[in-house]
């Protein structure tokens, strides 16, 4: 497998109903010409040498997200749509009473599995990456084989100062190898430093420079039958009404437990995110900071 046979596909997780922002933050302006995080996205894969990209959405989102990138890709890359839903659940199954929302961002990923053939990266709509993330994902993917890879960030460097968030804090091994992923649910700074609380009530501190995994991946097609796999392992466990499937998660359990090898590859880039409302000024002046220094045309998809 090379990058002359196979395109490179970037998927987007765009389904997101953002509780904690209060909206839908997949298409909140960023930009100084009203750009969104995805535009940014989608136009550093491209010119990393992905080909490809599909958007995960839900079925509101399709219009505007039509609306806005079915023209601006046009001669760039080719674009598909797929819908995460609840009601898409393997053997028949049904929605158990009082599940409102889809499954988390591993049912995401499985929503796409009649629209992947080749290798793939895998981001999330609302965070902002930067260039060097998508410029080792498309190198290591064209490598071909069956690794894995996730792109880390160090934690100090993904946080808000506007409340707690989710991350996935991972342990290498030898090699820059995934040893362990442990998702955090919530992180923050507190008295000078970073902790997690499970209960609400204990913290426990992380280290500054822990690697943060930010939900970009880079994955071979044969990963998705191991996440059909969980998928139905996780509805037989019968979890609880809120409950969600990850993509960390799946990837911890087969690293642990031998089936996959997961490379980290460690981005040079500042994150930005809009996790919640408060955020929406520092990313924008960050994201204006990187157009005015030429990282970035403006307006972004003026440029050929």
């Amino acid at each position: 497998m090379d990058r002359g046979t196979t395109r490179l596909t970037l998927v987007v997780l765009a389904a997101g109903i953002g509780r904690r922002y209060g909206g839908a933050k997949q298409v909140e302006p960023v930009g100084p010409d009203g750009e969104w995080i995805i535009d940014y996205s989608v136009y550093d894969a491209i010119r990393a040498g992905f080909e490809r990209v599909v958007f995960v959405i839900r079925d509101e989102l399709e219009g505007v997200l039509r609306g806005r990138f079915d023209d601006a890709l046009r001669g760039r890359c080719d674009v598909a749509y797929v819908h995460q839903r609840l009601e898409d659940l393997p053997d028949g199954r049904t929605p158990p009473p009082g599940r409102v929302k889809p499954w988390g961002t591993g049912h995401a990923l499985l929503a796409c599995r009649d629209s992947l053939d080749g290798p793939f990266a895998v981001i999330n709509a609302d965070d902002f990456y930067g260039r060097s993330g998508y410029d080792l994902l498309a190198r290591f993917l064209g490598e071909g084989g069956e690794e894995h890879a996730v792109v880390g960030y160090s934690l100090a460097q993904t946080l808000t100062a506007h409340g707690a968030v989710s991350r996935g804090i991972c342990r290498v091994g030898e090699d820059n190898r995934l040893a362990a992923i442990v998702e955090r649910k919530r992180v923050a700074e507190r008295e000078g430093a970073i902790a997690f609380t499970d209960d609400g009530a204990t913290w426990q501190r992380l280290p500054a420079d822990a690697i943060a995994s930010m939900n970009m991946w880079g994955f071979a097609p044969a990963v998705l039958a191991s996440f059909n796999q969980r998928f139905r392992a996780f509805l037989e466990a019968d979890p609880d009404v809120d409950k969600e499937f990850y993509i960390p998660s799946v990837v911890g359990e087969l690293v642990a437990e031998g089936r996959a090898r997961v490379r980290v590859l460690l981005a040079s880039d500042r994150w930005y995110g809009v996790t919640y409302r408060e955020d929406l000024a520092g990313t924008r002046a960050g994201i204006g900071a990187l157009v005015d220094a030429g990282a970035y045309p403006a307006p972004l998809w003026s440029s050929t």
